[in-house]
């Protein structure tokens, strides 16, 4: 007999592979009921769980920023989670339980008892900001405030909050779901506000 999952799991040293962003939704999805879920998972366990559910033929997101941490000699720079306890996966709704059991998951995030699915629009914004390239940083949970599209530069097309700044401007997308957000350093001069240029299409 092969090595089980808790076998292959290393403790260190794990690398994410970067999947492209999703343009739309696939029919196959639709036929199979595949959905984007969130999965909680146990703390500092983004990587492992990721790279598991991977190795089971699940596609997943656990989005990464880079922080500078300040060490006794030193400063270092390190990869962290861009939701901290979570991983994105995409399954049908009768592999929730291979999902749940995969070493280093919690549970499937659920509302009133049932799984809740992530929208996909917003799993593709985020998976735009990843391949971008731009700097991204965690951020709080934002409902109000300036709805613009980004018209220039690799987030071009995607829409958000804009948020101004003493330390400058970010465009912020949040995952209802979960109450958060992440945001993206953002040239004003590439967006545009959504009202506007709905305003002007009339």
């Amino acid at each position: 007999m092969g090595p089980t999952l808790r076998e292959l799991c290393p403790k260190s040293g794990l690398e994410r592979v970067p999947q492209p962003p999703r343009e739309d939704i696939r029919m196959t999805d639709v036929a199979l009921g595949l959905r984007w879920y969130a999965v909680h998972v146990r703390h500092q366990h983004e990587n492992q769980a990721e790279r598991l559910l991977r190795m089971q033929g699940f596609e997943t997101l656990a989005p990464m920023y880079r922080s500078q941490r300040q060490w006794s000699d030193r400063v270092k720079e390190i990869e962290l989670p861009l939701f901290p306890g979570y991983v994105f996966c995409r399954f049908g709704r009768d592999q929730r339980i291979r999902v749940e059991d995969t070493p280093g998951v919690v549970q499937v995030v659920k509302f009133q008892g049932q799984p809740a699915a992530v929208e996909d629009y917003e799993i593709a914004d985020i998976q735009a900001m990843v391949a971008s390239r731009v700097r991204l940083t965690p951020w709080p949970y934002l409902k109000a405030g300036d709805r613009v599209r980004v018209e220039r530069g690799p987030l071009r097309g995607l829409e958000g909050t804009l948020l101004r700044g003493t330390d400058g401007t970010r465009l912020v997308v949040s995952v209802e779901l979960l109450q958060r957000s992440i945001a993206a350093e953002m040239d004003p001069e590439m967006v545009a506000p959504i009202r506007a240029m709905a305003a002007g299409a009339r």
